[in-house]
């Protein structure tokens, strides 16, 4: 049994083509990595801090680079860590076991080739998805209806603030957030699976 892999995958901004590559655990562990595009134009930078790390994704949706901490537990252990483009709502960058990551990178190539396709043919939408948006907010209000939302805090009364591919369920008392991706039918999918829906809130001492 050889070292375990991890993969990870971005798009880089300037070519536009997905970067895959593979590196093991300790050679994450161990020293900070760079990892450049091909093209030599971005490259994606994990530091190590001790026990976290910080992770730089160049970001294809709004041009700018993305600063991650996360633990080094996440990094080397997790089956597939996606960190995400606050302005898009959309992936930019996924860490974890090869198939979980080839998975999530073909369905963020498809989100990119429809932008570009909408952007090319100026057909771009209100909303990225627009069938499975509508979808998944008739699926919210269901689960409202039945009482299913509710915060870590306690409190049941929140908002919703609709992106471009994600809604957010934010909570009026602590502030919290839950972001749901509204991309792909697979977004749907995982909302129709799930009965209540729980905003990460601070818990009430």
């Amino acid at each position: 049994m050889g070292e375990p892999q991890r993969t990870i995958g971005y798009i880089c901004p300037v070519c536009g083509k997905a970067v895959v590559v593979q590196r093991t655990a300790f050679q994450l562990a161990a020293s900070d990595n760079v990892l450049p595009c091909p093209c030599g134009k971005s490259e994606l930078t994990i530091i190590q801090m001790g026990d976290r790390c910080e992770i730089t994704v160049p970001c294809l949706f709004c041009a700018k680079d993305h600063r991650v901490a996360c633990s080094n537990e996440a990094l080397l252990g997790q089956r597939l860590l996606a960190l995400s483009c606050s302005a898009s709502g959309l992936g930019c960058c996924y860490i974890g076991e090869e198939d979980a990551v080839f998975h999530a990178m073909e369905q963020l190539e498809a989100a990119v080739d429809k932008l570009r396709l909408d952007d090319a043919m100026d057909t771009r939408g209100v909303f990225l998805n627009e069938v499975v948006m509508g979808e998944v907010l008739a699926e919210l209000k269901d689960i409202a209806q039945r009482g299913g939302i509710r915060c870590g805090c306690g409190s049941a009364d929140y908002g919703v603030k609709v992106g471009y591919s994600a809604v957010d369920l934010v909570c009026a008392r602590c502030g919290a957030t839950l972001r749901l991706g509204t991309a792909t039918p697979d977004d749907l999918d995982r909302l129709c699976a799930q009965t209540t829906l729980t905003i990460p809130g601070k818990k009430e001492p």
